[in-house]
Order: structure tokens, then sequence, then C-alpha cells
């Protein structure tokens, strides 16, 4: 099959060029994860299905119309393509889609985690809260449709129980924002390792909004009244829509924001699991030392 558009081999070195980072950073094992660009009006190049991404070559790469019709290529194209086309079908600005499993953000994908906010400047500021989208069975329309809710505030998404998927107008920018959020997330469970996180409290929150505003990035959290800036999530009509609850943040403290926060106990942001071993070693102490003196 021929098609002028399908002739691009700069688009097509850049595909290969992301699949070839993603695979690096093991955010793609073997076949997983698929990568997109929008060529024209109707056409969009995507890497194909069951094939390696750190492996890619330029006559690999499949054409797809916005409908999910192959155009152009010698492979099949990727089943999951529907997912990428709903987001460029909703947002005319997106060019560049790029899915993948990078281990961490997946992890809270996984957990059905709330991604903390209010932690990070970097992430206040270059990406804010991320949506979790309900899970189906990838590769169906169903699946692509999760997404559509979150599209008009992020550029960010988390896949439940799958992965997560980016996107912008180039594909580096939709790449950056996966690597953003997967290393904010590895942060995440780091710090809780080592005791837990400290939120930022809500006059260097605001600060960190009015410097977002004035880069010229937008923010849900713009149009809201009265909002609380960590305790609620931004996407309350994303998860409406697709009639599932918000997801919690469960695995950490409650920022500062929420009810209650003040009255917790000072030690509230510490790893309970650390708490408890340090009790079971004072407990032991304790006997061992009764012991001896009897």
């Amino acid at each position: 099959m021929y098609h002028p558009l399908f002739n691009n081999p700069e688009i097509k070195e850049w595909i290969c060029e992301i699949g070839r980072r993603v695979y690096t950073k093991g955010f793609a094992a073997a076949n997983d994860g698929n990568i997109s660009y929008r060529v024209g009006e109707n056409e969009v190049l995507c890497s194909p299905t069951m094939i390696c991404k750190g492996f890619m070559k330029h006559e690999d790469i499949c054409m797809v119309d916005l409908k999910g019709n192959q155009l152009a290529g010698i492979k099949k194209r990727t089943s999951e393509i529907l997912l990428h086309l709903a987001i460029m079908e909703h947002r005319p600005d997106v060019k560049a889609v790029v899915h993948c499993h990078p281990p961490h953000a997946t992890a809270f994908a996984v957990a059905r985690e709330a991604i903390p906010q209010c932690v990070l400047p970097e992430i206040e500021v270059f990406m804010g809260e991320v949506p979790l989208a309900p899970y189906e069975t990838p590769g169906g329309q169903e699946f692509a449709n999760t997404v559509v809710p979150f599209l008009k505030s992020t550029n960010t998404i988390i896949l439940t129980n799958h992965g997560t998927v980016s996107f912008g107008k180039t594909l580096e920018e939709a790449y950056w924002k996966t690597e953003i959020l997967d290393a904010y997330c590895r942060i995440l469970i780091l710090s809780k390792e080592i005791g837990g996180i400290t939120y930022l409290n809500e006059q260097k929150s605001r600060e960190l909004l009015d410097l977002k505003k004035k880069l010229g990035f937008d923010d849900p959290r713009f149009h809201m009244e009265d909002c609380d800036l960590c305790g609620n999530t931004a996407f309350r009509e994303g998860y409406s829509e697709n009639n599932v609850p918000a997801p919690q943040t469960t695995a950490f403290s409650a920022p500062p924001s929420y009810p209650g926060y003040l009255q917790q106990p000072a030690n509230a942001g510490q790893n309970p699991a650390g708490n408890m071993d340090a009790l079971v070693k004072a407990i032991t102490d304790e006997v061992l030392a009764a012991l001896k003196a009897s």
C-alpha cells in the first residue's frame, strides 16, 4: 500500500528513537508499549504490533487513519492504536502519543493508588495532578474511551492495572512526560521506605500555582472556586463520567488540606511498618531484660 505521507523518514526515525529510549529505560519489556505521531488531517504513523520498541526500523512503521484502518506498512498496526486515536480526536493540539509500562508509575496503577500532590515543585509546575483511568481490557474502543473524560486538563494519564499514556505536540515532549512521572513515582516509593513524605503547605503550593500560571501552563485548579489544592481531585467530573470513584491516597499520610490532618500525631508521616518494628524490638528488649533479672 502506498500513501504520500507514509514516506516520512524524519518522523519514522523519531518513533524509532523514542522506542529505543522507552526500551533502554525499562519502560517497555519485550513487545510492550506503542508510539504514534499524526502526520496529516487523517493520517497517523505508529509502531506495529508484536515488536520490541528497542529494535524498530523505519520499514516496521505503519500508517492508519483516525478510524484505525491501516493505510500503509508491511506489518500490522498495534491493536492499541485506538487509544492514541481517541486522544488525537478529542485533543486536536496533540500530535504525538507514547504508551508504555514504566514500573514505578505502573505500581501506582496496579495498587490503584492516587499519586500525591503538593510534594515536588517540578511536578506541580510541569505536570500537575495525574488521573487514573478505570480499567478496561486493552485493545478495544471501550478501553480507548476510558481516557476521554480526563483529556481536557492533562497530558499524562495512568491506565489502571496497565501502564501510562502521555501525549503532546512532539514525540520528545510526550516521552518526557512519561519519564518525569516515573521518576516522581520512584521518589514517592523511596520516601515512603525511609519514613514518609512531607507535603508543601498551602502558601507554598499557591506560590507554585502562581508560577505555573506566569509560565503559561494550564491547570484545572485555576478554574475551580475554593479549590482544595492538595486534598481533593480536580478530575471529579472525569471520574463521575466514567462511573468510578476517585482513587484515594492510602499508602501515604494525608496532606495538610485533608480534614483532621492537624489532629494527627506528630509521626503521622512515618512508615507504619517501621513503627511496628520499633515497637516489637522495644517489647522484646523489655522481655529479655526481665528474664535476665529473674
